[in-house]
């Protein structure tokens, strides 16, 4: 199946507030990132504004023309700005507001019951959901009792042992993939992927749906420029 891109276009916010002002533009990113051929925008909207501002998101709700996706910890703050815009997608990440970037998935089992009534609430606004995981096969059991129609696998890990050894790194996310399509969920993946290693995911993880990528992407458009770096990206998801 086609995988589809979407760009995490926090960088730029991240960016543009080291300065002040509006360069770069989040929202003409946005729109360029669409035009250059990503399938989606990803934001993670952060209480301390750090990146993406609670501005930035009523922004760009009204230009993104592809999939916008939401990411972050289900707060009430959180949940009220998915039931007021209804982005296609609304992923939920487990970590604190304070932590620097999302360094691991839910564990589901603990957090079942909570988990059950977040993805009841999103699903009632019509909002296609996400639940951030590892490849612990019991939390992708888990995830699929909560009534998620996706999964989004943390590829950190992989992202770290694939120069050393690309098959070891990838073989829990081939039995993580396998069990979250028996259990009927669909796979999003995301952190960490770049250049290097996307092809080789890809290539092991046929059924990937989505991936979102940010910091690397962003990264090598400062070389390679934005419209080339995309089109590099969507190359190696390429079937």
């Amino acid at each position: 199946m086609a995988t589809q891109l979407s760009v995490n276009i926090n960088k730029i916010a991240t960016l543009r507030n080291a300065r002040g002002g509006n360069v770069p533009d989040p929202v003409q990113v946005a729109i360029d990132c669409e035009r250059f051929g990503a399938a989606g925008i990803t934001i993670h909207p952060r209480p301390d504004e750090r990146h993406i501002t609670t501005q930035d998101v009523y922004d760009l709700h009204k230009v993104v023309k592809t999939e916008f996706n939401i990411e972050g910890y289900p707060d009430r703050r959180f949940m009220d700005l998915i039931a007021e815009l209804k982005p296609a997608q609304a992923t939920l990440v487990p970590d604190p507001p304070n932590v620097l970037t999302s360094n691991a998935g839910w564990d589901t089992k603990k957090h079942l019951e909570e988990l059950k009534d977040l993805i009841a609430e999103l699903k009632s606004h019509g909002v296609r959901t996400a639940i951030f995981t590892g490849t612990d096969l019991v939390h992708i059991e888990y995830a699929a009792l909560t009534g998620t129609d996706r999964i989004e696998l943390y590829t950190g890990p992989y992202a770290e042992q694939f120069p050393q050894n690309p098959e070891k790194a990838i073989e829990p996310y081939i039995n993580a993939a396998y069990l979250a399509t028996d259990m009927g969920l669909e796979l999003n993946a995301g952190h960490d992927l770049s250049l290097e290693n996307l092809r080789f995911f890809k290539q092991n993880i046929p059924l990937l749906a989505e991936v979102s990528i940010g910091h690397a992407l962003i990264a090598d458009a400062l070389y390679l420029g934005l419209e080339n770096t995309i089109q590099r990206y969507t190359y190696l998801l390429r079937d």
